[in-house]
Order: structure tokens, then C-alpha cells, then sequence
């Protein structure tokens, strides 16, 4: 076989055993051994190991699509009560909002108790995940650089407000891959509500295309056409091979290799899930106590449709699948959007996703799987704390909350602070670069190390920002 000096010095540098290799291998496993040094040189990853020891091997993604209320949610705030219905411009400095239509200070509609042994204060919104409080760092003093649906949701997944960029789960796989070879490192449940942005949200960017997130539905029709369309397995073998053949020699021809391997690992995967993704759906073996937990025994399609969800994420966490996300029920509500009907619409979502995760939470503790899975649980950005109109409240980017459990988290955490009202942070600001900084660092990946070459620099998901939160990590 023929080999060029570039392939030649990048085997060599590496031992004269890489040399013997090559001969073993065939021109496409040759590639993607090149592929694999030149990408671990690149990103500062020695073959898929990580920078330092890890805490977590995969995360759960909670993503919470339309931005939860934080000072109806998780943040407290006595003082609304007190000045409910009053003039928010006599009260604070008022920044102009996404529809600029501000009505009084709006009190919270729900009640909140404290819990655990943390004293962790959670709203009766969230009965079921307010017993593991215990469990979370609940970070209050979140902001976002953008006040729209897409462009939060764009900086959210990718670290940067346009389309285009890699997500947080490509540059995740394209780090450490995934340790399961039969299915796909990066994936998205599709609960029936794809966020503003669209897949871009999910996309792999500038890297490989075989770092993009696979997307399946929780349910045994995972995928479509995933059983075999060959009336036998060596048919599609075959057919296989001859696309190998042709990709290999359009590559001699074009010399675009990236991509082409990129969608020769594609065929090979799904080939693959071929057989992993049924019995990765099929919850016939999960007891029925199980899926009542979860709360798949729920006449709700919507609280059904996110325990599945839930259910399939432990699920891939047991199989070696590095980063998952799961998006929000299709429920009868604009997401967690309210900008009119608080009460209704923020009690629909939250009945639909409060009992699977705190079930998940359980779950992956009782089996120990909570020691090395990081969960979640995120929006895009947060709410104001006055009323838009009457019953509705605006985007607001200048604080929210998120909370994580799990691996390297130290639990019943509460960490930075927003003023009286809720509206603007006051200690501790934290950035969607500190979190992403915050989940590489669980992973073992320095994210200031994770890097790839496009467009003249070397690019990183935390661009040249970020630090990681050590005040929440055990």
C-alpha cells in the first residue's frame, strides 16, 4: 500500500511499532489511526484519555427549553410578597425586556419550604425533586450574554451566541468518545420539542461530523428503519463493503478525508445500532416498580413521555454513552415560556418533569451510577421578577438557576446570590463558560486544552473564557 510522508512522519513519531500497524491494517483503519494521533496531539488528549482523573465518566443534560422561572423554582425571595402588585420603576433600575411590556412586582404563585439537611429552599413546583436536595449544588447566580430564545440556546449548547459552533456534546465526543462502540457517544432524546435554533443546537460545527448528536425517541421506535432492510446480514455486509470501497476511492480522488471518514464511521455505526438500539429500548426488563417510579404508568402522555426519557438515559449511562440530552414533553404550554398564564403553564411542565428526575436522581444512586454521572439541570436564561401584563413573566439574562448532582458535586451546595427581588446577581456571577468549564473538568479535560484548529486558531467550547466553580465540587 502507499503511504504519504505526512502519514509516514505521523506514525513514526509515534514508535516504528505504528509502522507494523499500518501493514496490518487496510487503508481505511490506517486513516483512522493517523486521525486518532493527529486529533490527540491537537487537543492536548492522549487517544481518548483524559487531561486528569475524572469524576464523572457521562452527563445528563436536563435541558429545561424556554427558561425556567427562578424566583418561582429555586431562588426564594420574600420580598416580592411583600411589594406584590407594586411599581417595579419605584423599586429598581428596570431594563427594557424581549416585548418591553412590564406590569407590577409579581409575587410567586407557589409556596416554598425548605428541605433536606441543607435547608435548601425549593417551590411547590418541585415536590419530588425537592427530597434530593441533599443531592444538588444549586447554583443561583447564573447569567446569559443574550435575552432570545435562539441565541441563548445557541450560547447554552455551543458557548457562543451564533449558529455554527460545535455543542458542548460534540466537543465531548470528540474528546473522549464514547465506551460503548456499538452506539453513538453524543445523544439527544427527542421528547417532541425541538428548541429555538433547531438541530444547530445539537450540531458537531467545525468538527467531524461524527461527533454530532444522534437523536432518538424514547420508545422502541427509537429510529426509524433501525432493523435490518437485508434479507441477509451478508447482503448488507456487502453492500457495506462496496460503499468502503467507493468512499476510499473518492478520498484518492478529492482528498477530502475528513469527511469522508466522517460518514464511513457513520455507516459503520448505524450498522451497528442495528442490533444495540432494541435492546437498549426495550424496557420489558425493568420491573414494574421501576417504571412506576419514573412514572411511565402515568395516564399524562406528557409525564410518561419524559419517564421514558429519564428511564433511557440511565440506560445509555449503563452502556458507556458519554453525554446525553433530554428535551422538554411536547406539553400544552409554550415550554417553560410563560409570558402569560404562569400559573397554568409553569405547573404543566414542571407536573411533566419533576417525578422522573428526581426518580432518575434515586436511581442512578441506588445502583451507583450517581458517583461518575454528572446530571443537569438547565435553561437558557431565567424570568423577571415583575409581571409581563398581568400573569405572564419576560426573559431575563441577568440571572437564573441551574442546579447539578452526581459525579464531583459536593451536594446540598448553594452557591452565589441574586438581590432581594431576584433580578440581577450580587455575588458570585457564573457564565455558561463556567459551566461548561465546570462539566470538561468532571470529564478530566482541561478545558483550556481541549482545542481544534479551524479557520486559522485553535478553537475551545469555552472560547477564552470560563473558570471552573471549585467552591460546588467535593
Amino acid at each position: 500500500m502507499t503511504m504519504t510522508r505526512r502519514e509516514a512522519l505521523t506514525l513514526t513519531k509515534n514508535g516504528f511499532g505504528g509502522l507494523a500497524l499500518m501493514s496490518l491494517l487496510g487503508n481505511t483503519a490506517c486513516r483512522r489511526v493517523i486521525k486518532s494521533l493527529e486529533n490527540a496531539g491537537q487537543n492536548g488528549l492522549s487517544l481518548g484519555l483524559p487531561h486528569h482523573a475524572p469524576k464523572a465518566r457521562s452527563i445528563i443534560f436536563l435541558y429545561m427549553d424556554g427558561g425556567v422561572s427562578q424566583v418561582d423554582s429555586f431562588d426564594y425571595k420574600p420580598r416580592l410578597e411583600k411589594e406584590n402588585g407594586q411599581n417595579p420603576y419605584q423599586k429598581f433600575k428596570v431594563d427594557a425586556t424581549q416585548f418591553n411590556n412590564i406590569g407590577t412586582i409579581l409575587k410567586s404563585p407557589w409556596n416554598f419550604k425548605q428541605y433536606g439537611e441543607c435547608g435548601m429552599w425549593v417551590s411547590d413546583l418541585f415536590p419530588n425533586i425537592a427530597t434530593c436536595v441533599d443531592d444538588l449544588a444549586l447554583v443561583r447566580s447564573m447569567v446569559s450574554d443574550f435575552p432570545e430564545h435562539t441565541n441563548a440556546n445557541y450560547f447554552l449548547h455551543t458557548g457562543h451566541g451564533l449558529q455554527g459552533r460545535p455543542s458542548m456534546g460534540a466537543w465531548i465526543n470528540y474528546g473522549l468518545g464514547s465506551d460503548n462502540q456499538d452506539l453513538p457517544g453524543y445523544v439527544v432524546l427527542d421528547g417532541g420539542l425541538i428548541p429555538p435554533g433547531g438541530l444547530d443546537n445539537f450540531n458537531s460545527g467545525f468538527l467531524p461530523a461524527d461527533y454530532q448528536a444522534s437523536i432518538l425517541k424514547p420508545g422502541r421506535n427509537a429510529i426509524p428503519n433501525v432493523s435490518p432492510q437485508e434479507p441477509s446480514d451478508e447482503i448488507q455486509k456487502s453492500k457495506l463493503d462496496l460503499i468502503h470501497q467507493m468512499d476510499n476511492s473518492l478520498v484518492g480522488q478529492i482528498g477530502h478525508e475528513d469527511e469522508v471518514e466522517a460518514a464511513i464511521n457513520n455507516y459503520e455505526l448505524a450498522y451497528r445500532m442495528q442490533a444495540s438500539v432494541p435492546e437498549l429500548t426495550d424496557f420489558s426488563g425493568e420491573t414494574t416498580l421501576t417504571k412506576k417510579m419514573y412514572g411511565m404508568d402515568s395516564s399524562d402522555p406528557h409525564l410518561a413521555g419524559y419517564a421514558a426519557q429519564c428511564l433511557m438515559a440511565r440506560r445509555l449511562v449503563e452502556r458507556g454513552v458519554r453525554f446525553i440530552e433530554l428535551t422538554c414533553p411536547s406539553v400544552k404550554a409554550d415550554r417553560w415560556d410563560q409570558h402569560g398564564g404562569l400559573k397554568d403553564g409553569h405547573e404543566r411542565n414542571a407536573h411533566a418533569v419533576d417525578q422522573a428526575i428526581a426518580a432518575l436522581i434515586k436511581d442512578l444512586k441506588y445502583r451507583g451510577l450517581l458517583e461518575t454521572t454528572l446530571v443537569v439541570f438547565a435553561g437558557e436564561f431565567g424570568r423577571t421578577p415583575f409581571a409581563q401584563g398581568t400573569d405572564g413573566r419576560d426573559h431575563n439574562p441577568s440571572a437564573f438557576s441551574i442546579w447539578m448532582a452526581g459525579a464531583g458535586i459536593k451536594g446540598g451546595t448553594i452557591y452565589g446570590q441574586t438581590d432581594e427581588y431576584g433580578y440581577r446577581v450580587i455575588d458570585k456571577p457564573t457564565t455558561i463558560h463556567d459551566l461548561h468549564a465546570t462539566m470538561l473538568h468532571l470529564l478530566g479535560i482541561d478545558h483550556e486544552h481541549l482545542t481544534f484548529r479551524f479557520s486559522g486558531r485553535d478553537i475551545r467550547l469555552t472560547d477564552v473564557h470560563g473558570h471552573v466553580i471549585h467552591d460546588i465540587l467535593v
